[in-house]
């Protein structure tokens, strides 16, 4: 058993996760950055972006932050044989944790990595430079578990067999980045990290993306007072966030990619604002769970 105990959601008497009805989130990186190792920062966490979203039986994981190495662990309890990875963009707080994920460590494992701001391109020369000598000891493509390098160009929607599909939204950020939306079970979870907001108003296209969405994970790196500094970096705060859940009538948003220096104590003060402004909205713990039932049933179950 590893220090964060098993994913285990809804699964029925055999441990299988068949069961799950609607989607599961489970977040194991919320920071933005940079990773930070803080007894101030315990409660919501110190790992860069990683989340799990479960649909039924199919997993996803978006990002590959420093959270991306908890996840692995409790991975290498369970069998898969194939994990999908969806990169945003390949800044380093969403690749540093990628060489220390454990499935890239198990014979009979692949790791398709799916990227989608680089024009179609993939992500795999660039991963190839970040992990190889002088800067990393190992490169990927001498781990044991195999890589698939998927490119693909932001706003396409992904497929994955039968009726699964992702799609996807090119995001304002340096160099670009990549949104995702999951809709599955008659519920829907979008993840819209690292976008900066327009001047004025809304992004009309990033605010179609999201429409209706139950839960908008949302780039909330600065406050309103920070951000004026901050103008072009590819960054947002909550405010703007909830406009756009506000315009595109999304249900609910998670405030995701905390400041590096945001303490539990700050966290906590935004979370009350935020869940004022737009109920049922919170801000990302590391490891939490969320699962988004299918309609009729409870339409959020929240846990640490």
């Amino acid at each position: 058993m590893t220090p964060y105990g098993r994913t285990g959601l809804d699964l029925d008497a055999h441990g299988q996760a068949g069961s799950l009805r609607g989607i599961s989130v489970r977040f194991w990186g919320v920071r933005g950055s940079f990773t930070v190792a803080d007894p101030r920062v315990k409660r919501y966490g110190g790992n860069t972006a990683c989340v799990e979203i479960r649909l039924g039986s199919r997993m996803f994981v978006i990002d590959a932050g420093s959270g991306i190495i908890g996840l692995g662990q409790v991975l290498a309890q369970e069998a898969h044989a194939r994990v999908d990875l969806l990169l945003s963009h390949l800044h380093h707080d969403h690749i540093s944790g990628l060489a220390f994920f454990e499935p890239l460590f198990r014979d009979g494992t692949t790791v398709r990595i799916h990227c989608g701001n680089l024009g179609g391109a993939s992500a795999q020369a660039a991963l190839d430079r970040m992990f190889d000598e002088p800067l990393f000891p190992l490169r990927l493509s001498g781990l044991p578990g195999a890589i698939e390098h998927v490119g693909f160009v932001a706003g396409e929607t992904l497929t994955f067999g039968g009726d699964c599909e992702v799609r996807t939204c090119l995001l304002a950020h340096p160099g670009g980045a990549t949104g995702y939306r999951f809709d599955h079970g008659g519920r829907s979870v979008c993840y819209v990290s690292d976008v900066e907001h327009p001047e004025e108003g809304v992004d009309p296209a990033l605010a179609a993306f999201v429409a209706g969405a139950d839960l908008v994970i949302y780039d909330t790196t600065y406050t309103e007072d920070e951000y004026p500094g901050h103008v072009g970096w590819g960054h947002s705060t909550w405010q703007a966030g909830v406009a756009l859940c506000r315009a595109a009538g999304a249900k609910a948003l998670a405030s995701f990619h905390h400041h590096p220096f945001r303490d539990d104590a700050a966290l906590d003060a935004i979370e009350a604002d935020l869940s004022d402004s737009l109920p049922g909205s919170f801000v990302a713990r590391e490891v939490q769970t969320l699962v988004l039932s299918t309609p009729g049933d409870y339409p959020f179950m929240i846990g640490v």
